[in-house]
């Protein structure tokens, strides 16, 4: 097993949301900044286009999702509404929000949650100078919004392993087109490039690779991807995240994390939130690890972890921000599956900076409310 540096990502988002991934290693010198073109923004044409299948792919997954459970014995007894893929304005997107909420296919907590959701992303993407914003947001928030009644009908169940589902519904892409107009690729750069494709080479050989990662925010495995794409899709694709249980139970979150590879856990920090609760999930996370072995007996595994168990927070006398601690077991966990794995293994520390595109709460409250929570 090998303790090595890493690559070091710098992306900035449209507008008033700058971003930045930095990796690096805690182990040596840190290494220079190397600038690289990845992309430029999006083009009206393609967003477009995007849209327009987007719409098309959640329409697909409607009818076939109703066409199984007819033949499975109904388990949708309620035909799933289309009202936010119908909408052709925002007044109609903000209306029929109220609509499903009044026909009682809605929570009033979810549905507040969710026209909050619409106004900071129309307010976020406007910011990019995009002449094609407006249609952005209305086709994008049409699709999540759609996809979020569609998880409060018939809620989707997370297993301690899950693969990004890509058909007949592709949510990976998704993820990646709502993020992609936050992030100004122009003023964007990664550095020490080079050792994305070293990576790469390892997983080819069938060795594992670990990065340990501060967290920032919830957008981090779109980020990360969006920035490696076009240089390393494998990678992109290919990565499997630790989530925490939020990012798995909430309507507004669960969409994104259908389209990542998963391996779910409860962290630690919320273990004993719900003491009456604390030996399921205690237990929940032994079946997360016992799959994390078995998919590092098969080599070839790239795994993000974020040991620190929870979002970064900024110094609250400078406004700097910096790692949350690592939690010293968490990464002595990782080593000791990957010395059992068999296969050849690798750690890489990661550093991300990218609080501006979905800033957490200042401060870690028990309450269960995303604008207190970790």
């Amino acid at each position: 097993m090998s303790a090595l540096s890493l690559p070091f990502l710098s992306c900035t988002f449209s507008s008033t949301y700058p971003f930045s991934i930095s990796l690096n290693s805690s182990f040596s010198s840190l290494i220079p900044f190397q600038r690289v073109k990845l992309f430029g923004s999006t083009s009206k044409a393609t967003t477009r286009s995007f849209f327009l299948t987007a719409r098309a792919m959640a329409e697909l997954v409607k009818d076939k999702e109703s066409g199984v459970a007819a033949a499975e014995g109904g388990k949708m007894d309620i035909e799933h509404s289309r009202t936010f893929l119908e909408a052709r304005s925002e007044e109609e997107l903000l209306s029929g929000i109220k609509k499903e909420v009044e026909a009682r296919r809605l929570p009033p907590n979810v549905a507040a949650g969710m026209e909050e959701f619409y106004r900071n992303y129309k307010n976020a993407v406007f910011q990019s100078g995009d002449p094609a914003a407006a249609e952005t947001v209305l086709s994008n928030m049409a699709v999540a919004l759609d996809l979020m009644l569609l998880d409060v009908e018939d809620p989707f169940v997370f297993q301690p392993y899950h693969k990004a589902l890509r058909e007949p519904f592709d949510y990976y892409m998704f993820g990646q087109n709502y993020i992609r107009p936050l992030i100004d690729f122009r003023n964007s750069y990664v550095g020490n490039l080079s050792l994305f494709y070293e990576i790469e080479e390892k997983l080819k050989q069938g060795h594992n690779v670990v990065l340990f990662s501060n967290h920032q925010t919830e957008a981090d495995p779109a980020v990360i991807a969006l920035l490696l794409e076009k240089t390393n899709p494998h990678i992109a694709e290919n990565l499997i995240y630790v989530a925490g249980d939020r990012v798995i139970t909430d309507p507004l979150c669960k969409p994104f994390s259908m389209g990542r590879n998963l391996i779910c856990v409860y962290s630690k920090k919320h273990m004993y939130d719900v003491p009456e609760l604390a030996d399921m999930k205690r237990k929940a996370n032994i079946r997360s690890l016992k799959e994390m072995a078995l998919l590092l007996r098969t080599g070839s595994k790239l795994v993000w972890i974020a040991p620190s168990g929870g979002r970064d927070r900024p110094d609250p006398v400078t406004g700097e921000w910096n790692p949350a601690p690592f939690d010293s077991s968490s990464v002595d966990n990782m080593r000791r599956l990957i010395e059992s794995s068999g296969a050849p293994g690798h750690m890489y520390p990661l550093a991300l900076l990218c609080y501006d595109i979905m800033p957490p709460p200042s401060k870690v409250w028990k309450k269960k409310l995303e604008k207190e929570e970790s």
